[in-house]
């Protein structure tokens, strides 16, 4: 692997225009691949997980399964309701809705109790994640409904209509993201290189990683299902990485440029920036891989789909670098090579004196790096305290599954999802009962089930609903239950009816196996009052009445179940990932460069940070004192997927640095240099470099913190913070306190190398000799 990028630099450089056109065709390869097959999303059920997911597997196996569903609700535009008038509108939708292919049965009207608002439930066919695909046309008619009723307000919401607002929500973030990260990436390049074409190169080459990446995420759907985030992440962290390690092949090419002064061609000085940079991007892609792959042990379709994505893109990214970057460089530098001569002559006539080189460390970094050279002890005390102070808040995370009352009320599905449940609590949360047993039992179980039914009604917790009301399932569903109806719905909603209250319905599978009871709670999902409600519901209720039917298996479902299942799944799986990826880490350091102690201080380093970051996220994010700041209103918790995201993204990007900063120190060792001089030269080499890089980083992160979804804030915020953090305050102060205190010692077991001028010196025609 050590020759590896030298060889490829080599080639690359000898036949620029065939590395060149070929990247561009593999890139084209991946995208028509891609799009030809198609990508293969997550199903239903590959998101069933825990008690939850046994639930619905039960009820599908027996037909009674959950349908998406959506809600019309027909209100007065001003004063009181007109009873004829909005059950003309009533008749109007239901006849529409009933025409629709789309639609599976229509419910009959029902009245909120204060009369003010009429309810149309539809169902719609095909599985619960289809539904956004599918409620196109029923949104279109409801709109056309209410142009035909002026006087009245006629709106449409449900989890399809939801849904479809956050994914369009989403894609409009995303493009204010890249319309703020874009920007400001090009004015980095262009102030670290001070050349617009220079800059151009890092972008082109992330954004067609990015492209590569997407077309081969398609085709690895059919592999591992897509769950609809994988191209989020890839253009999140395509960009980050993409432009990263082409800034540092780039940033060493140009310092040999300097150091060789002319003496040596294209060639050859891409050569030598293979053999330092190009082995690190290597190394630091593989750690990032490796320390992804952590995710697909948590065994969640949504953190495997993001692992694919990351992999995928950090993949193809190393290639960029290793094979189209050299040839462009060897393009770009003979282009130099011509116009340099005709500059100097210019310069030369007007008297200009040659601009000299640059240092490498500017004021403010050189500031940074002060206290760890002149006093290495107290500046790491102080930075550790610091960074651990910043932990504490972590102490007091708490994990929520954020559910559709947690999304942006700029979502207009939303915003008429509030009016539903204030006319209509009962639609809150349902909790689903499924039971499974031999159809002998099926007559027990189902006397078994009402009894549960009449004992939540009598819990203040729960809220008896209306039979028309239930689950849109009015007319007792056509698939399995006892008295099947017109699969289209009732065929007259004239007078619509305030709704009685009346015992739950339990519904049974067609061969008395399954059945299936639904449990309304007045009470949004993320409550304490919700997650109660299911608590006194698994403890007590269910043990008290069927749970005592020998060899019935009983499992609960619903919104709150789902969430709360989700997130002890992921905190029972946090450890085994955790325990792994530190493992990995401390692996991944010891072999790229022989040093326990390294690979000890790599996984100290990385966890100084991911603790920070969580303290900062739980102290803006838990509390509300942040919500004008930031533009968000406060779940009171952190979304459960965010902390074990963080941590593996973090580990992996944070082992960029530690790769790049430690293997230019290891190179100034190598030349000779005592272990003090070695640390110093390679922070100060590397310092710029790394900081515009974390730049980068901060900005493409930094830039989901404007979008509207809460969980996307708190990920990008967290991102962006642990990558500031590890930038500035670990690579600048602990990792060279901490190295200036052990000198040697840090590189065990290794021993001092000899002292070498060059690892490989290129002569002028581009050809390697080794020198010692």
């Amino acid at each position: 692997m050590r020759h590896l990028p030298v060889r490829m630099a080599r080639w690359s450089a000898r036949h620029a225009g065939r590395a060149i056109a070929g990247w561009f065709a593999f890139v084209v390869l991946c995208l028509v691949a891609g799009i030809a097959l198609g990508t293969n999303e997550a199903t239903t059920k590959d998101f069933w997980v825990g008690e939850a997911g046994r639930a619905e597997a039960t009820a599908t196996e027996g037909g009674l399964e959950r349908s998406p569903t959506e809600r019309i609700m027909i209100r007065a535009r001003s004063g009181e309701l007109d009873t004829a008038a909005a059950g003309a509108a009533a008749q109007d939708v239901t006849e529409r809705m009933r025409d629709l292919p789309e639609v599976e049965s229509v419910a009959a009207p029902v009245r909120s109790k204060d009369g003010e608002v009429l309810l149309v439930s539809v169902v719609l066919n095909g599985p619960e994640l289809k539904g956004k695909k599918n409620v196109v046309p029923l949104l279109e008619q409801t709109a056309a409904v209410g142009a035909d009723h002026p006087h009245l307000v006629v709106e449409e919401t449900g989890s399809p209509s939801i849904s479809k607002g956050v994914n369009d929500q989403r894609d409009e973030d995303l493009a204010l993201s890249e319309r703020i990260s874009l920007p400001v990436t090009v004015i980095t390049l262009l102030i670290v290189f001070g050349s617009v074409i220079m800059a151009g190169v890092p972008l082109l080459l992330a954004l067609s990683s990015i492209a590569a990446a997407i077309g081969l995420s398609m085709v690895a759907s059919h592999v591992m299902p897509d769950a609809g985030v994988g191209t989020n992440l890839i253009l999140l962290i395509g960009l980050a990485v993409g432009v990263d390690y082409t800034l540092f092949y780039l940033k060493r090419e140009r310092e040999e440029r300097a150091r060789a002064g002319g003496r040596l061609g294209p060639e050859a000085l891409v050569e030598l920036a293979a053999a330092t940079a190009g082995r690190a991007i290597v190394i630091s892609g593989l750690a990032v891989i490796v320390s992804t792959a952590t995710l697909y042990l948590a065994t969640d379709v949504i953190f495997s789909s993001l692992a694919t994505g990351t992999i995928l893109v950090v993949a193809v990214a190393v290639a960029s670098s290793l094979t189209v970057l050299p040839a462009l460089l060897v393009v770009i530098g003979r282009r130099a090579d011509r116009v340099a001569p005709r500059r100097a002559a210019r310069r030369a006539r007007r008297g200009k004196p040659a601009r000299a080189r640059k240092p490498e460390t500017g004021r403010v970094f050189g500031a940074l790096l002060r206290p760890a050279r002149t006093r290495p002890a107290l500046t790491l005390c102080l930075s550790v305290l610091v960074m651990l102070g910043l932990t504490v808040p972590a102490l007091g995370l708490k994990l929520i599954d954020p559910g559709k009352d947690t999304f942006s009320r700029g979502i207009p599905a939303m915003r008429v999802y509030d009016r539903l449940t204030e006319s209509f609590p009962e639609l809150f949360v349902t909790h689903e009962v499924v039971t499974r047993s031999t159809p002998e039992q099926a007559a027990q179980v189902k006397r078994a089930l009402e009894d549960l039914g009449r004992r939540a009604q009598a819990d203040p917790l729960f809220a008896r609903a209306p039979k028309e009301a239930e689950s849109t399932k009015d007319a007792q569903d056509a698939k399995g239950s006892e008295n099947p109806t017109n699969p289209k719905g009732p065929q007259s909603p004239a007078n619509p009816r305030t709704p009685a209250i009346s015992e739950p319905t339990v519904r049974t599978s067609a061969d008395g196996r399954i059945s299936v009871l639904e449990l309304s709670v007045p009470h949004p999902a993320p409550s304490a009052e919700a997650i109660e409600s299911l608590t006194r519901l698994r403890q007590d209720h269910i043990p008290a009445t069927v749970g005592r039917l020998p060899g019935v298996e009983t499992a609960v479902s619903g919104d709150v179940a789902r969430g709360r299942d989700y997130v002890s799944h992921e905190s029972d799986k946090l450890p085994l990932v955790l325990g792994f990826l530190l493992l990995m880490t401390f692996l991944m350091t010891v072999w790229a460069f022989r040093s326990v102690v390294l690979g000890v201080i790599g996984v100290v380093l990385n966890l100084l940070s991911a603790g920070a970051s969580l303290g900062l996220l739980v102290l803006v994010f838990q509390g509300t004192w942040a919500e004008g700041l930031l533009a968000f209103d406060s779940l009171g918790a952190i979304a459960s997927r965010v902390p074990l995201f963080l941590v593996v993204i973090l580990f992996g990007l944070s082992m960029d640095y530690q790769v790049f900063v430690v293997s230019r120190i290891q190179e100034a060792r190598q030349n000779g240099m005592s272990a003090r001089e070695a640390v110093l030269e390679g922070i100060n080499r590397s310092a710029k470099v790394v900081t515009s890089a974390a730049i980068v980083m901060v900005t493409v992160f930094g830039a989901f913190v404007a979008l509207h979804l809460t969980e996307m804030k708190q990920m990008g915020f967290c991102l962006a913070v642990a990558v500031l953090l590890d930038a500035v305050v670990i690579r600048l102060m602990v990792l060279p306190s901490v190295l200036l205190l052990l000198g040697e010692r840090a590189w065990w077991p290794a021993r001092r190398p000899g002292r070498t001028v060059r690892a490989q010196e290129p002569d002028a025609a581009g050809s390697t000799a080794e020198v010692g």
